[in-house]
């Protein structure tokens, strides 16, 4: 390893969202990224353009069927760790061959880190060629690096070794994301994430036009896009459902849309291939003060946990929890205070970037000659 700084290729994913796991990395004391990605990345990062080999687009994330072209003209020795997302993806696959072929050719570097959020313990991915080639390759890795508590058992059940994996939650900016100076007295709710069948914004439509029956003045403020935004155009468009639209709002505007609600809310509800994680907005509520009002989905109980509410994927039930919330702003003040504080202790962005780098240097200290 480098004695000063940390080099890092992070080879992304097509459709890698930002200020996620590759902005966690540039945030680690002592290293430096460089990042193949087809966009170019937030924060202090080397950004090499890239393209893919997609023969199609119907998957997305860890799951698309995409190769980036050109690792294979980059020089290993000029890197201390090759780096990617999740153990199926097919570019953690060629940072493995590219990682194998080094060490082939007597090059002792880079390592090799997979970060991961999985957390289904029979991934159906895993058993379709070539994502079973990704994982396989995956055991060569020297960090496997879990974003939530499930993703270590994930791992286990899978066979992988407990010595080199290790759990850093991620964190949020609890200076953008900091709560409103005086607490929200009017019953609004918002809805951060996209909008799509996985993440139930339509179930929260029908939650909330039952609130309504009992608030009249309870408003739903949504932000985000996706194949179900035309349900949420059609429900603003309508003045007696007291809906609004915010569109794609980037993450200071998200931070603004948070402080302007009483209560967060999304109703997630798993796929074939997908149950959620941890939740991000979730984070990001918690650091606004907001109390939470969710289904209980996948291992989203890493991140909402009491006096915030979770509850069965039914509009009725979603309903009485926000209404729980939405009459008692006493509670909400509480409720405040608490969930800040979690954020503050637990989820500081600058605490979980800095022990993601302790993580790597455990295990750097083991291949110190």
């Amino acid at each position: 390893m480098s004695e000063d700084l940390r080099r890092m290729l992070w080879v992304s994913l097509p459709d890698q969202r930002a200020r996620r796991e590759l902005y966690w990395m540039s945030r680690m004391p002592g290293t430096r990224v460089r990042a193949m990605a087809q966009q170019e990345p937030v924060g202090q990062i080397d950004w090499i353009p890239s393209t893919y080999t997609r023969p199609i687009k119907r998957f997305v994330e860890a799951g698309a069927l995409a190769w980036v072209r050109g690792l294979t003209d980059k020089d290993p020795g000029e890197y201390d760790w090759v780096t990617s997302l999740e153990l199926c993806s097919l570019v953690t696959g060629q940072a493995s061959r590219w990682r194998r072929a080094a060490r082939s050719a007597g090059v002792r570097r880079p390592l090799q880190a997979v970060i991961t959020w999985e957390n289904l313990p029979d991934q159906p991915l895993y058993k379709v060629p070539p994502y079973r080639q990704a994982l396989s390759s995956c055991r060569d890795a020297d960090l496997l690096l879990c974003m939530v508590d499930a993703a270590r058992d994930h791992l286990l059940a899978n066979g992988f070794d407990d010595e080199l994996i290790r759990v850093v939650k991620p964190g949020v900016d609890t200076e953008l994301f900091h709560p409103a100076a005086e607490p929200v007295a009017e019953p609004i709710v918002v809805f951060a994430s996209p909008l799509a069948d996985n993440k139930g914004i339509d179930r929260v439509l029908e939650a909330m036009a039952i609130v309504r029956r009992e608030i009249p003045e309870a408003r739903l403020k949504v932000a985000g896009r996706g194949p179900l935004e035309h349900l949420v155009q059609a429900a603003a468009q309508d003045p007696r459902s007291g809906v609004e639209l915010m569109g794609s709002l980037d993450t200071a505007g998200v931070a603004d849309l948070m402080r302007s609600a009483a209560v967060f809310t999304t109703a997630p509800r798993p796929t074939w291939k997908w149950t959620e994680q941890l939740g991000l907005a979730y984070l990001e509520a918690l650091a606004c003060g907001l109390p939470i009002v969710t289904t209980r989905c996948g291992t989203n109980d890493e991140a909402v946990q009491p006096p915030n509410r979770l509850v069965e994927d039914d509009a009725e039930a979603l309903a009485d929890s926000l209404l729980h919330f939405l009459r008692d702003p006493r509670l909400r003040a509480e409720v405040a205070v608490a969930n800040r504080s979690h954020a503050l202790t637990r989820h500081d962005l600058t605490t979980q970037c800095a022990a993601m780098g302790s993580a790597f240097a455990e295990i750097e200290a083991l291949h110190r000659v």
